[in-house]
């Protein structure tokens, strides 16, 4: 399973998470494309007001 790298709002890394999480969250706007290579994604809002789940 190939996995995404990801940031929160204050560019810190996180677990990475898997593709389908991935698409998910940036089909649901709450995170967006950061890097290209290797793919990484940033999310809009801190953890705190965010359910990942």
């Amino acid at each position: 399973m190939t996995k995404v790298f990801i940031l929160d709002a204050n560019q810190q890394p996180l677990y990475p998470v898997g593709i389908s999480r991935a698409r998910l969250l940036l089909s649901q706007g709450k995170a967006s494309v950061f890097q290209r290579y290797p793919f990484t994604i940033i999310l809009k809002e801190s953890l705190s007001h965010l359910n990942l789940e």
